[in-house]
Order: C-alpha cells, then structure tokens, then sequence
C-alpha cells in the first residue's frame, strides 16, 4: 500500500510535468548508489604530461605523481607524447594515436599535467585530449572517470593551465576532483636527479594524488550509474524507435 501511494504521488507530480517522457524518467536511488561488487584490482590511472623538453618539469612532476599514486595501490602507465601527430593530421590508426586511446579506455581515473606557456596549457597537452573521443561506438572512453589537473609555472604561481582543463575536463564529462596543484618556479623545485624536492609544493602533490585514489575507489563501480542520464535515455529511446519502425528495404 505504502508503494502504491509512493506511486501515486510521483504520477500527480509528474502531471505538472508535460515535457517529460514519463517512461525515462528515473528518482535518483540511494539504493543504486551502494555497488553490489566492488572491483578487486588496483585502481587503474592514465597520466598525461604537456611538454617534450628534455628537462621538462611537467614530465617530471608527472613521474613524482606516479610514484605516490602506485605506493597508494593504484596501477600506473604515463603515455609519452613523443610521435603523436596533430589532431586530424594522422588516420586514428596511426600507432600513437591507438596507444593513447587504448590508454583512455584502460584507465579508470586520470592526471592532466601542462606547463603554462602563453597563458594556457600547450599544444602538446591540448592535442593528447584531442585525439581522445568522447565516444567510440557506444563507449565513451572517458565518461564517469576520476581526472586530477597540474600545472607547472615558470614564474610565480598561476592557475591558467588547471582552469583550462578543468574546463576540458568537464567537456570530456570526467569526475574533476577539487583539489589541484600549481608549482611556481618549478626549476627550483627538481634536483639534478628529476626528483621534486621536499617542499609545501610537493604536499600538495601528495594531496592531490590521495585524493584522486579516494575519488576513484568511491565511483569506479557506481560510474555507469552516475553518468546515465534523461536525455541520453531519450535519446536512445528515440533512436531505437525510428530503426524498428524504419520501413523495409
């Protein structure tokens, strides 16, 4: 009886409602929220880096972030960016290009590390993100995963390149955790060796990294539920309809 009201009361609400199909139209479930299984392997992460320098700092910020997240348990593979032709410049065969979006598909959370040149993030960053679709088939590559952005700075501190990716980001519909990292003068902040020296930049890091691992274990096996959407349903819906009604040929 107490389902039935709980019915009724969502079918008088939804007559307020004309412009919905009220055959897509789901109540977020808490219920839905808490995975039957949760997965045993190590979270699975993806790190990109924005420069080809041969001391290139966000490389080497890059390399710091992997070490934390696999002493956190997480699995790590950084794609080098050496060889990846121009968006469009190159059939999405090319062996690079397959690397990278075999990657993307791979990783369940990712890290997104540019220099800041020009005020922005480089061409170098812009074209990995590029080359990475929103969907393949019906997959999309990136959707419903964890992503952490860093920068690295010339000079004083700035946060040009980790809004710009946070803006890509949410555009390639990724889980964009809070936190961030910005290194100033990040020149000062790498001995002879590449390694990041003790500082409250590198804290920072740690931070950041913990936080992504927290992020990504908390969605990974809840992800498709997250990210499913009314109007992707529709949509579905919709298309599914005009191919069974679709008159023969």
């Amino acid at each position: 009886m107490r389902r039935a009201n709980v019915s009724d009361a969502l079918s008088t609400l939804l007559s307020d409602l004309p412009q919905l199909n009220a055959a897509l139209f789901n109540v977020p479930d808490l219920n839905r929220l808490r995975p039957a299984e949760t997965a045993a392997h190590a979270p699975r992460f993806l790190l990109l880096y924005g420069s080809l320098r041969e001391r290139s700092f966000s490389r080497l910020l890059t390399e710091e972030a992997a070490r934390l997240l696999t002493a956190m348990g997480g699995e790590v593979k950084i794609f080098n960016p050496s060889g990846l032709p121009l968006p469009d410049d190159a059939p999405e065969n090319h062996p690079k290009v397959a690397e990278l979006r075999a990657l993307a598909q791979w990783a369940e959370g990712m890290v997104w590390c540019s220099p800041e040149r020009h005020g922005a993030m480089t061409g170098i960053m812009k074209s990995q993100i590029d080359w990475i679709p929103l969907s393949v088939g019906a997959v999309r590559p990136t959707q419903g995963k964890t992503l952490a952005v860093m920068q690295v700075c010339g000079g004083s501190q700035s946060f040009n390149a980790v809004n710009q990716l946070r803006v890509l980001g949410r555009w390639m519909r990724m889980l964009t955790i809070p936190n961030q990292s910005s290194v100033a003068k990040a020149f000062l902040e790498f001995d002879e060796a590449g390694r990041m020296k003790p500082s409250a930049y590198f804290d920072r890091v740690v931070d950041v990294m913990e936080e992504l691992v927290k992020f990504t274990l908390l969605t990974r096996d809840l992800a498709p539920y997250l990210v499913d959407r009314y109007s992707e349903r529709k949509e579905s819906a919709e298309e599914l309809s005009k191919r069974v009604n679709q008159p023969a040929l």
